[in-house]
């Protein structure tokens, strides 16, 4: 009997514990489910204040919702997160057209790119005083934008905008797009900082139309101080938290500063740059830039490039943030008090350039670090030209000079290789500057190269590998020489009379050129080219100079031994009309003379090298 009782309770606890806990038909279950659904309910009605009614701006807020497990896992260190995007604003942009809508290109007829709209501002002023001043943008960020959350409390931000006889409508649109963009807790002010600008339009009428936005204040120099010293001035009267500059011709895109501020806030000394979007000078349409996402670089002239990002530092989410050794220029975010600590900007630098150099070492050497983020960007406006005169006395040349001195070791000495007029010039007092570097403690720049920009050197080596050729190109059959004519993007290459034969030597000729070790060839000596290459778009096509981008395609050549200059894209071979001396691409001739070229100068080891690579 007892053995019955003792199997009877077993069977009535198993029981129990079924109709509680069994999946879908327990207690708890049934609990848990009429609880979630009182929180979904909740959420949902929650969601609906916030989103709106519109079918358009729920299935935005339906596409935040989901968490990628990165997202999930960010909650794992106590910090509330939320989803800073105004889609009230992004649903009445959706919704708005008109010319530069959205932006498109504003659509222009051959008196409107006259060249008098570009002399006041380097930019077609005609199309920009005739778009919106609050536009809409299109949204070009990685669908992964979408869906982050960032801090909750993040920090507020002074934003900086010098500016130089900045056009009205270009100075206003980085103002409103700024403002409407923008969550106003995160604005702590908007410092527009005049440099000793003497258009009428930016005095009093400036000072009555700002005076609307709350936040505006407009600080102006007294004299002329140029980009990096009213930078300075701007942070200096700075109250926000974090500083963040800007250009007077950008337009800030959607939700473009809570990921700048989120990196900040979880590490003070970092430096954060948005990726920086093409506005065309003349039809003001918004695009990415050619790439989109790399990494800021340099050559051992000081220009600034942009290289891939290596496999060893790409994301499982590429639109999260990646170190970068340099940023672009004037367009990045920073710790106020961080910002004092690295001594600012070298206040022994004049005018504009070299900057982005010097912030960009100093941070990195100095314990902080450098990050672009993806999830930010804004639009830029890239000059046709510069449209004013830079004060008298000012060097770009002794900028670079002052912050290799300072700050590159003795890798300083692969920027004088190629800029040997560099040795000569005067840095001014240093002391202040070195002082800095030892006070704090910062690393040296070998182990910036190690650490930092270790890929810089396989596409911008600091000992240029030996060229293949180099010296005038003759034409066998015209026997003339290729010339450019220190022409830019777009020349076309043509035949002149040979200088060593007797053509004047005048500043108009350019005749040397290198065939290097990227297999592109530029105008220059092999140590001191220019940024342009040789380039063919098809097997008929004029060969013309174009921004040398390294990554051969158009520009990739080979030198045969039949003397022929081969274009691998088009699989065509560079010929010629001496009478016309025009230069143009043709189907390869192995018999023609007009298509064989002699250089001045050959080193058959590299250049047997070069084919052998090219045949493998």
């Amino acid at each position: 009997m007892k053995r019955k009782q003792k199997r009877f309770l077993q069977m009535a606890l198993l029981f129990t514990v079924a109709l509680i806990f069994l999946p879908n038909i327990g207690l708890w279950s049934l609990y848990k489910e009429r609880h979630l659904k009182s929180e979904t309910s909740d959420q949902t009605q929650q969601e609906d204040r916030e989103c709106g009614p519109t079918s358009l701006t729920k299935n935005v807020c339906q596409e935040g919702f989901p968490m990628s497990d990165s997202q999930l896992n960010s909650w794992t260190d106590g910090l509330k997160r939320k989803d800073w995007h105004d889609y009230e604003t992004m649903q009445k942009d959706a919704l708005r057209s008109g010319k530069g809508e959205h932006g498109k290109p504003y659509p222009l007829t051959e008196e409107e790119q006259d060249d008098l709209a570009y002399r006041e501002n380097g930019f077609n002023i005609y199309v920009s005083n005739h778009i919106a001043l609050d536009r809409s943008l299109p949204d070009i960020r990685h669908p992964n934008c979408k869906h982050k959350l960032y801090l909750e409390h993040l920090p507020n931000t002074s934003i900086i905008i010098p500016f130089h006889n900045e056009g009205w409508s270009s100075l206003l649109r980085t103002i409103h797009s700024i403002t409407k963009r923008t969550p106003d807790r995160l604005i702590a002010e908007i410092i527009l900082v005049d440099d000793f600008s003497d258009r009428e339009h930016l005095k009093d009428h400036l000072e009555e139309y700002t005076s609307r936005f709350p936040k505006v204040r407009i600080v102006r120099t007294t004299k002329r101080e140029g980009l990096i010293r009213t930078r300075l001035l701007g942070a200096s009267v700075a109250k926000g938290e974090v500083l963040t500059f800007l250009d007077s011709h950008c337009e800030a895109n959607v939700n473009w500063l809570p990921p700048l501020l989120d990196q900040i806030a979880q590490n003070r000394r970092t430096i954060v740059c948005p990726m920086i979007d093409v506005i065309d000078h003349n039809h003001f349409g918004y695009e990415a830039q050619a790439g989109d996402t790399m990494r800021g670089a340099f050559d051992w002239e000081l220009y600034y490039k942009r290289i891939p990002i290596p496999p060893e530092l790409q994301r499982a989410d590429p639109s999260d943030p990646f170190e970068s050794p340099v940023m672009a220029g004037g367009l990045f975010a920073v710790d106020r008090q961080w910002f004092w600590e690295l001594g600012g900007y070298d206040t022994g630098l004049e005018i504009w350039g070299g900057e982005q150099y010097e912030i960009s070492f100093k941070v990195w050497m100095c314990g902080g670090a450098m990050y672009d983020v993806p999830c930010s960007r804004v639009g830029h406006i890239y000059r046709k030209y510069v449209p004013y005169k830079v004060p008298t006395g000012t060097s770009l040349a002794r900028n670079l000079k002052r912050v290799a001195e300072t700050w590159m070791d003795e890798y300083a000495e692969y920027v004088y290789q190629r800029r040997p007029e560099y040795r000569h010039l005067s840095t001014g007092d240093l002391t202040v500057q070195k002082e800095l570097r030892k006070h704090l403690k910062c690393k040296d720049f070998k182990w910036y190269m190690a650490e930092v920009a270790w890929d810089v050197p396989k596409y911008y080596p600091p000992v240029e590998p030996l060229p293949a050729a180099w010296g005038e190109i003759r034409n066998i059959a015209a026997n003339l020489c290729v010339d450019s004519k220190h022409g830019g993007t777009g020349t076309e290459l043509r035949l002149d009379i040979c200088i060593k034969d007797g053509s004047e030597r005048t500043w108009s000729h350019e005749q040397i050129f290198t065939f290097g070790w990227r297999e592109d060839i530029r105008p220059g000596e092999p140590l001191h080219t220019r940024k342009f290459c040789f380039d063919a778009i098809s097997h008929s096509s004029p060969v013309t100079l174009y921004d040398c981008h390294g990554m051969k395609g158009n520009q990739h050549w080979h030198y045969r031994k039949d003397k022929s200059l081969h274009h691998s894209v088009s699989n065509s071979c560079m010929d010629c009309n001496p009478a016309e001396k025009k230069i143009f691409m043709n189907t390869c001739d192995p018999l023609s003379e007009t298509q064989q070229w002699i250089f001045e100068h050959i080193n058959m080891t590299v250049l047997e090298k070069y084919n052998r690579n090219g045949s493998s």
